[in-house]
C-alpha cells in the first residue's frame, strides 16, 4: 500500500465494543490532511475518544488506518507520584525524547516561564498543567496530536490562552464542546451525526448553518414525500376497489335490467379489470419508488426533545444575599475574596465569574450549607452576611462526579427520584437505553453529568445551583439546556465557563477577583 505521507487515511473502519449490540463504526473511509486543525464533533457516547484511540492503535479494528506521521495523545496519564513531582524530572517519561528548550519555547507561547517546571506539579493550577502537557505534546515535529477536551476546568482566561495557542498550531484534532474554541481554533470538521459521519472545510458555526439549511431541505423534502405517498395509496385503493367491482359484476346479469348486455360483454369487462389492475401495480411501484427516495432523509437530524423543568416560586423576593462578605481557608495565606456584595431575586441567573481558586465553589458551597443541602461546615473563616430565605428549596449540580456509582435504580433510591422519569429524562438527553443496564462507574464524564443534570431538572426548586455542569458534556446538549432555561426561566446562580452558555442565559454576572 502506498502512503500518502501529507494524509491520514481510514478505509472501511469497523470497530464495536465487545458485548455491544451495534457497532460505533460501520464500514467508515475518509482522508484527512495533516496540516489541518480539526475539530471532531458529536454527541456524548458516538465513539469521539474511540477513535483517538483506534488511531494510536489501542483497540482491534477491521479496516485499515494509514498515516505518515506518529500520533501522540492529550491528556498525558500523570501517576500519583508524579504528581508530587516537578515536571521537569517526569516530562521525557510522558514523551519520549522530550527536549527541555523545546518545552520551554512552547510554554513562553502559552504566557508561561520555565519556571513552573521546577515546582511540584500537584501544586500548580489546573491551567498550569495544562499548559505544561501542551507544551509537551507540541515540543516535537512530524506528529499529527490527538487533542482531548483541554479547556475543561479552566478558567476563562486560561481558555483565551490555549484557544489563541491552539490557532497558532497545525496539524491536529480538536475533541471539544466549546463552541467558542471550536469557531477560533478550527479550519475542518469532523462530525459523527446519528448515522453518518461528515467531513467538511469550515468552523462549528460554518457547519451548524450548513446542517440547519440541510435539515430544512430535508424536511421539506420528506413533507413532499410523504403527501405525494399518502395521494398514490388513495388513488391506489380507489381503483382497486373499481377493479374489485367491476369484476364482480362478469358473472351473472339480470337481462330484463341489462337488456343491451350479452355474454360477449364477459370478456370486455374482464379485459377493463385487467387493465384496472395493471393502473394499482404501477401506482403500487411508484409508492415503492417514493419510500426507497425517502429513506436516508432525517437519517442525521438533530431533534433534541423539550426537557421539561419544575422551578417553584418562593414568597419572597429575594432569595440569597450576600453583603460585604468574606472567606478565608485555615491556615491560608490570604482570604479568598474580601467584599463581595449580591443578591439573588426570584428569576434571575446569576453567573459567578472568576479565576481558578477564586473560591467559587467554595461560595457555592457555603450558600448550599445556609440552605441546609450540605450539613457539615467548612473549614473557612467568613466574614460579613451569607443569608438565605427560610423554607428554600434548591437543586445542586456539583462539578465532581466521582461519587456516580453502582445502578441508575440504586441511584434513584438515594435520591428519592421516580425512575422511570429520570430515565425519560436521560433519553431525552440522548442516553441511550443500552447505558442504563450498566453501572455508572463506566459511563463517559459526559453521561455522568447527564446523571447529575437530569436528577437536579427532576427536583422542583426555589433555587437551582450549578457548579460547571457542561464539562464533558456534547454541544447539542448545551444548546438544548439553554433552550430549557430560556423557556422555563428558574432563579439560578451557576459557574460555567462555556462563553456562549454563560452569554445566553445569565442575567448578570458576578466577578470574584
Amino acid at each position: 500500500m502506498v502512503i500518502n505521507m501529507a494524509q491520514i487515511n481510514v478505509s472501511h473502519l469497523t470497530f464495536g465494543y465487545e458485548g455491544s449490540i451495534d457497532n460505533i463504526f460501520e464500514d467508515v473511509s475518509f482522508s484527512i490532511d495533516t496540516d489541518w486543525r480539526l475539530g471532531l464533533l458529536g454527541r456524548n457516547g458516538k465513539g469521539k475518544t474511540t477513535f483517538l484511540k483506534l488511531l494510536q492503535g489501542m483497540y482491534p479494528y477491521q479496516g485499515a488506518i494509514s498515516a505518515g506521521e506518529r500520533f501522540d495523545y492529550f491528556p498525558y496519564t500523570v501517576s500519583g507520584e508524579q504528581m508530587l513531582q516537578p515536571a521537569a524530572e517526569f516530562m521525557e517519561e510522558l514523551k519520549p525524547g522530550c527536549e527541555d528548550w523545546r518545552v520551554i519555547r512552547e510554554l513562553e507561547q502559552l504566557g508561561r516561564t520555565a519556571e513552573i517546571l521546577y515546582r511540584p506539579f500537584g501544586a500548580l493550577s489546573p491551567g498550569e498543567q495544562t499548559k505544561i502537557l501542551l507544551a509537551v505534546l507540541f515540543s516535537a515535529e512530524n506528529e499529527f496530536l490527538l487533542i482531548d477536551e483541554p479547556t475543561n476546568h479552566l478558567d476563562h482566561a486560561s481558555r483565551e490562552i490555549v484557544k489563541h495557542y491552539l490557532a497558532s498550531k497545525k496539524g491536529f484534532i480538536l475533541v471539544s464542546h466549546d463552541r467558542d474554541l471550536l469557531d477560533f481554533c478550527v479550519d475542518h470538521v469532523l462530525v459523527l451525526n446519528r448515522q453518518s459521519i461528515e467531513l467538511q472545510s469550515g468552523n462549528f458555526s460554518t457547519w451548524q448553518e450548513n446542517k440547519q439549511r440541510r435539515d430544512q431541505f430535508e424536511q421539506a423534502e420528506n413533507e413532499k414525500h410523504l403527501k405525494e405517498i399518502g395521494k398514490l395509496k388513495q388513488a391506489a385503493a380507489r381503483t382497486a376497489a373499481w377493479a374489485d367491482k367491476n369484476e364482480v359484476t362478469k358473472i351473472g346479469f339480470d337481462p330484463i335490467v341489462e337488456h343491451d348486455r350479452c355474454k360477449n360483454t364477459r370478456a370486455f369487462i374482464g379485459a377493463k379489470t385487467k387493465k384496472m389492475q395493471s393502473r394499482v401495480r404501477q401506482m403500487e411501484k411508484r409508492i415503492r419508488r417514493e419510500i426507497e427516495e425517502k429513506e436516508g432523509l432525517l437519517a442525521d437530524l438533530e431533534r433534541p426533545a423539550d426537557l421539561k423543568m419544575m422551578p417553584l416560586r418562593h414568597h419572597r423576593e429575594t432569595l440569597v444575599n450576600v453583603r460585604e462578605y468574606a472567606l478565608e481557608y485555615a491556615g491560608a495565606k490570604g482570604p479568598l475574596f474580601t467584599g463581595l456584595t449580591f443578591e439573588i431575586s426570584r428569576g434571575q441567573r446569576i453567573a459567578l465569574h472568576g479565576s481558578n481558586g477564586c473560591g467559587k465553589s467554595t461560595l457555592l458551597k457555603m450558600i448550599l450549607h445556609r440552605a441546609g443541602i450540605i450539613e457539615a461546615a467548612l473549614p473557612v473563616r467568613e466574614t460579613g452576611v451569607c443569608e438565605t430565605a427560610s423554607g428554600l428549596t434548591v437543586s445542586f449540580v456539583n462539578q465532581d462526579t466521582s461519587t456516580l456509582r453502582g445502578s441508575i435504580s440504586e441511584f434513584c433510591k438515594g435520591r428519592e427520584l421516580d425512575e422511570s422519569l429520570f430515565c425519560a429524562i436521560l433519553r431525552q438527553l440522548d442516553l441511550e437505553r443500552g447505558q442504563f443496564l450498566k453501572g455508572m462507574e463506566e459511563y463517559s464524564e459526559g453521561q455522568k453529568k447527564k446523571v447529575l443534570i437530569a436528577a437536579s431538572l427532576l427536583v422542583p426548586a426555589h433555587l437551582y445551583v450549578w457548579d460547571e455542569p457542561l464539562n464533558y458534556v456534547d454541544v447539542f446538549s448545551r444548546m438544548q439546556l439553554e433552550k430549557l432555561i430560556l423557556e422555563y426561566e428558574p432563579t439560578m446562580l451557576f459557574v460555567e465557563h462555556d462563553v456562549r452558555f454563560r452569554e445566553k442565559i445569565a442575567t448578570g454576572t458576578v466577578e470574584l477577583l
